[in-house]
């Protein structure tokens, strides 16, 4: 296994277990076929453990198999804070004391914020008295170090970087999502902040892997060197010398054996031009499936009435390259977790974006697009709901 480090010298795996989803059995979590992946992965040097309170399960899955192992103290364990729950400090104790009784530990090692997705969002939590409670859980040695995840557009996550102190950061990271999320831009703001960076979603939920077109399959398929399309990710981003960790959704024991593997035998700067090429052919491949040429360069940006075009698109775009259920889920995060709206349906149709556009997109046009299929029924009622929340 291969490690770096954080910002006070820890060796951290670059291969991270992301535990949103164990393996299940009639319904609930299969734990004995989760502990026997956790601690092959143990075994192997994997040391980095992601978790959160709304994942159904998963802390309380982790508190047992790290008990009943006697590793706890040999792991590194991170959770996170729904924030988007949390209206006091009461609040923030609460469910804290709660995410310590299901992980069996008096402390944990790396705490986020859950799904931070904007500066207001950020004040929000200052207001309530974030900063303080941070610091007093900092000082009692309940928690180790703190960062945030995130969702957004590059220009939001580099304000939020700058405006905490923070011990880490968490973004969804790929060969697809170069210039879209936080993206490239992004990482290298952290990482010249001294702030580590740790990767999910390396496969898109595993779409890089099961769901590609044809014509990316038959690239991979005739490239000199053979690999596999999830070897082809990891090792992409394993490249990078920015990047700290990498989280994977390992729900089979060849899969963790698999990562296991690419993660002892890779080696920063060994991707080439010539593999760099073959992997923007592919992404050529991928985005030919779109419905817009956004590249997510965000010259488009700011909207002046907050719409984040980008996400919009990016989303837009997933809905027909993936299906509609993480298109739906990756707008939800994109425009309703945060004060103030970012949807397609605050367009008001100025055209200030498009004077801008190097790809000559007609954004007004299919911003309404993107709003017709994007925007139904359940999206308006969960965007009351969390709007609701946002106001405390």
């Amino acid at each position: 296994m291969n490690y770096r480090t954080d910002k006070y010298g820890n060796q951290l795996s670059i291969l991270g277990f992301g535990c949103m989803r164990f393996p299940q059995k009639m319904g609930r979590i299969d734990m004995e076929e989760t502990e026997r992946e956790i601690m092959t992965a143990y075994q192997a040097g994997v040391n980095y453990y992601d978790t959160a309170y709304i994942y159904p399960g998963s802390e309380a899955a982790l508190g047992e198999i790290f008990e009943k192992n006697n590793i706890r103290e040999k792991v590194y364990i991170a959770t996170k804070l729904p924030h988007y729950l949390i209206k006091s400090v009461a609040d923030m104790d609460k469910l804290f004391a709660e995410e310590l009784r299901r992980l069996r530990t008096d402390y944990v090692d790396y705490y986020l914020m859950h799904m931070l997705t904007d500066t207001d969002t950020w004040n929000r939590l200052k207001s309530l008295g974030i900063e303080e409670w941070i610091a007093e859980k900092k000082a009692s040695g309940a928690i180790r170090q703190i960062g945030f995840s995130y969702h957004g557009n590059s220009e939001m996550f580099c304000n939020l970087v700058d405006a905490y102190d923070w011990d880490f950061c968490q973004i969804q990271y790929n060969y697809m999502d170069e210039h879209s999320q936080a993206g490239r831009r992004g990482l290298y703001h952290a990482h010249a902040k001294g702030i580590p960076v740790i990767i999910m979603e390396p496969l898109r939920g595993g779409k890089l892997v099961n769901r590609l077109p044809d014509t990316a399959k038959k690239i991979f398929e005739e490239y000199k060197i053979k690999r596999t399309p999830a070897q082809w990710a990891f090792r992409w981003l394993w490249n990078q010398h920015e990047v700290t960790v990498v989280l994977s959704g390992m729900n089979s024991d060849e899969m963790v054996r698999d990562n296991i593997q690419t993660a002892s035998t890779v080696e920063v700067g060994e991707l080439g031009e010539d593999e760099e090429q073959m992997l923007k052919q592919v992404v050529a491949a991928i985005n030919a499936k779109m419905k817009v040429g956004c590249t997510g360069c965000g010259y488009c940006m700011p909207c002046p009435k907050g719409v984040d075009i980008p996400g919009t698109f990016a989303a837009y775009n997933r809905r027909y390259a993936e299906g509609k259920f993480w298109s739906f889920v990756d707008y939800v995060m994109c425009t309703t977790l945060r004060k103030n709206s970012t949807a397609a349906s605050n367009c008001v149709g100025c055209g200030k974006c498009e004077k801008h556009c190097p790809q000559h997109i007609e954004i007004r046009k299919n911003l309404k697009d993107a709003q017709k299929e994007l925007e139904t029924p359940i999206y308006k009622v969960l965007r009351k709901v969390v709007k609701g929340f946002m106001k405390f």
